[in-house]
């Protein structure tokens, strides 16, 4: 899985709808409600400046909007998209590039992606000793026609439309939302001069024509002019659905949508090879003024996995380390010293136990990766239904000790749920990596081959901002190790023949407070 430079691929994986909703605003105006509108900025990764990307409409004397326009976002999981909502109030009396603040809301694309059914709720800040109230956010990926329904139907008794014969009926399709929830249908019977007669409507739901997989459906159809001039009218005949099929491409959104969590687990190379974290020579080394090399690697492919597992809880390893008091080697020690429980909160906690181990343990020897890769394996094979993805990062800085079984781990993981990221730091060649990596030939291990390719290997060096720039360092590392995160994870729902779950019924917005007239 070898990728060319973060600059190359430039084409988003999807696009996604941002519909905006806020509930129990500031109430601003004197005589009248606030009249919000919202905008919406995005962050430049290389200068982390604010760029305004769209507005809202204005929604007049509302402190609980529910706003019909839409932000559309190129998503790249890839990437960490930052997102700031401003809530703003705008009196039709002054200029718009000066109206009220009544919050905002920062937050990433996934986020909002990553969120129960793709939805999050976030409270607005920003006026001081104010509540500001809740901004509610929905993704919805648009789909581009990447399912292909196939359905057979037939008409009965149809109103006879032609004076010299009988009518020439076709339908027109409407859906109503992106989701294709509701779906209306149109008879009319064709004419040359394109003047088509309308016979009649009637509308279902993609769950009710998926019925008809094992079922006929009868829809009535009805012409709501004759319906309101006739009493005793009953319909303009009918249509029933014989079959329907959809054949599907199923994207990476749709099953983060239905609930699939990608469990992030980091093991860290603790081998002396590394040299004294004391001293500003080790990859270790913790210096005031910026991040270690393993640090920055650990940040940022985590900040941007952590969106998509809703507990925020990951295990950590170190390995090739003497641990006290006895000095034991270990390849798989929990960086929190917690055998029963090696998760961390958040990536912040995962740095936190990382940097606690430092000063605890020794640095010592060989580099082992089996013993963490087999751990995780383990994991992901009681896993079977699509509810859960392992993403194993390895951070190391030198030559593997155990090759043959490194390999055997891998062959036997490719099964699995399951994709491994290897960042080498520092100046080594790491030639054994790279045979690891798979995309020339695939990893194989006593005859047996890998059935998937689930190793990704980057050395760090390639994404070093030569400015010194580490926030764009990282977001090039996490650019290029990534990428590929999304199709591994499908290629393995397609082999299993896995489909998503339906995403789960929305909560209720929150009850807003009663608006005084």
């Amino acid at each position: 899985m070898s990728l060319g430079g973060a600059s190359e691929r430039n084409v988003p994986a999807t696009k996604i709808e941002i519909t905006v909703s806020c509930r129990n605003l500031l109430d601003l105006d004197t005589f009248s409600k606030s009249d919000p509108m919202v905008v919406l900025y995005t962050q430049s990764r290389a200068s982390q400046e604010w760029r305004e990307f769209g507005r809202t409409e204005v929604i007049d004397n509302t402190l609980n909007p529910d706003f019909v326009r839409k932000f559309v976002l190129d998503y790249f999981f890839e990437e960490k998209q930052n997102l700031r909502f401003d809530v703003y109030n705008v009196d039709s009396k002054t200029n718009i590039s000066k109206p009220d603040f009544l919050g905002q809301a920062f937050l990433a694309l996934g986020e909002v992606i990553g969120g129960q059914g793709s939805r999050v709720e976030r409270t607005l800040t920003g006026v001081p000793g104010k509540k500001c109230g809740t901004i509610l956010l929905t993704a919805e990926e648009l789909s581009n026609c990447r399912d292909i329904a196939t359905m057979q139907l037939c008409a009965n008794k149809l109103d006879k439309k032609d004076f010299f014969g009988k009518s020439d009926p076709f339908l027109v399709f409407y859906r109503s939302n992106e989701d294709g929830t509701t779906v209306k249908i149109d008879v009319y019977d064709w004419d040359r001069d394109g003047s088509h007669d309308f016979i009649g409507e009637f509308t279902t739901s993609y769950r009710e024509l998926s019925k008809a997989q094992n079922q006929f459906t009868v829809y009535e159809v009805l012409n709501p002019r004759k319906k309101c001039k006739k009493k005793k009218y009953v319909n303009s005949g009918t249509v029933t659905l014989l079959s329907f099929s959809v054949d599907s491409e199923f994207t990476f959104v749709d099953y983060i949508k239905g609930g699939t969590q990608l469990n992030f687990t980091v093991a860290i190379d603790f081998t002396a090879s590394n040299g004294n974290p004391l001293q500003p020579t080790s990859l270790h080394y913790m210096s005031p003024y910026q991040l270690s090399a393993y640090a920055m690697a650990l940040k940022a492919v985590g900040e941007i996995i952590q969106d998509y597992d809703s507990d925020k809880l990951f295990p950590a390893y170190g390995f090739g380390a003497k641990l006290p008091p006895e000095g034991r080697i270990s390849h798989q020690f929990p960086l929190n010293n917690n055998d029963e429980d090696p998760n961390c909160a958040g990536i912040e906690g995962v740095l936190e136990s990382y940097f606690q181990s430092l000063r605890t343990v020794q640095l010592y020897g060989p580099t082992y990766f089996a013993p963490v890769i087999n751990q995780v394996a383990r994991a992901a094979a009681k896993i079977s239904d699509g509810s859960q993805y392992y993403v194993l990062l390895i951070i190391t800085d030198g030559v593997i000790s155990d090759m043959t079984q490194t390999k055997e781990a891998i062959v036997s993981a490719s099964s699995l749920p399951m994709s491994i990221i290897i960042v080498g730091v520092g100046p080594a060649m790491f030639e054994a990596m790279e045979e690891l990596d798979g995309d020339d030939v695939r990893v194989s291990s006593r005859g047996r081959y890998a059935e998937r390719d689930i190793v990704q290997f980057v050395p760090f060096r390639d994404y070093v901002d030569r400015s010194g720039n580490q926030v764009l360092s990282m977001a090039r590392l996490a650019k290029d190790v990534l990428a590929e995160i999304p199709e591994q994870l499908l290629s393995y729902m397609r082999t299993r023949d896995i489909q998503p779950r339906p995403p789960p019924p929305a909560n209720p917005s929150p009850t807003p407070a009663p608006e005084q007239p």
